[in-house]
């Protein structure tokens, strides 16, 4: 029987897909782009145990390494890839962002990274996996049609503040020669406004980068005022979105997410739903050889 999973709005964006006995989530835009595999992956699959049930994604989270192993070579067929070419992020909340070469290949995986604190990736290289991961955070995807060229970046309120979607857009414009105009973008799975309460610190810095009141509203929603101070929502959807605007990209090029880590526990690991006792998801992008 089908989980069935709680979404966001009126309309469904993100497609459910099943292959291999392994469940799994695309966006349409980048699925007609034609020249790209991807996937954001859910916790249906695999073969982790207990709270990281079952597509775990994560070696630093308590998982045994062959069960970690046989997660990948299974998303590895998702994407009719070996787990060789797999690049992993290692994500650090910043905004730094890697150029992904042939050299690179495998690492995270199959060879030791010898790279720290990147929370984005870029390539133009065929066959190679592009990957990061998450459990509430923002997965930015990035297709370049014209140029041949794709991007990855992982956006905690942190990475999103301090603009590592611009950061990534900006590497493939001077990697790669990639117009903003022509990258089709996608803002996937990730905690909603509904869930994600912030405090008075974190609403501030976002009311600095949309200091318009209209921009702003869309971006917090004032909460309540406790004994700890200020309570706010944040939308990380639409602030993620608003920066991908002022990047250049085209808004109908953008396609956000409606389904929240947070609503659907069951089917996609959340850090505050489980309360930090869960694995990762990953966010998976490679042009097509």
């Amino acid at each position: 029987m089908e989980l069935q999973i709680t979404r966001k709005g009126n309309t469904e964006v993100l497609k459910r897909n099943l292959k291999n006995g392994v469940e799994y989530l695309t966006f349409p835009n980048i699925e007609n782009t034609n020249m790209v595999s991807h996937l954001f992956s859910t916790r249906l699959g695999g073969v982790s145990e207990e709270h990281l049930a079952t597509m775990n994604l994560s070696y630093t989270r308590g998982d045994k390494k062959e069960l970690v192993d046989e997660n990948f070579r299974r998303i590895a067929k998702v994407l009719d890839r070996s787990i060789d070419d797999f690049v992993l992020s290692d994500q650090t909340h910043t905004v730094n962002v890697r150029k992904v070469t042939e050299a690179d290949r495998g690492k995270g995986v199959v060879r030791e990274r010898d790279y720290q604190d990147i929370d984005g990736l870029v390539t133009n290289v065929p066959g190679i996996v592009l990957s990061t991961f998450f459990a509430d955070c923002v997965p930015l995807y990035f297709v370049d049609p014209v140029h041949k060229a794709i991007g990855l970046a992982h956006a905690g309120w942190r990475g999103t503040v301090s603009g590592i979607g611009k950061q990534t857009v900006a590497l493939m414009q001077d990697s790669y020669e990639s117009k903003p105009k022509d990258i089709i973008a996608a803002i996937g799975p990730s905690i909603c406004q509904d869930c994600y309460e912030v405090s008075e610190d974190v609403a501030k810095q976002f009311y600095q980068i949309f200091p318009d009141t209209e921009r702003a509203k869309k971006v917090l929603y004032y909460r309540e005022e406790t004994e700890e101070g200020k309570k706010y929502q944040l939308n990380l959807w639409q602030a993620n979105f608003e920066l991908l605007l002022e990047a250049g990209i085209l808004a109908e090029h953008i396609c956000i997410t409606d389904i929240c880590t947070c609503c659907n526990p069951k089917y996609l690991f959340s850090h505050r739903a489980s309360q930090g006792k869960r694995g990762n998801l990953g966010a998976f992008l490679s042009i097509n050889l």
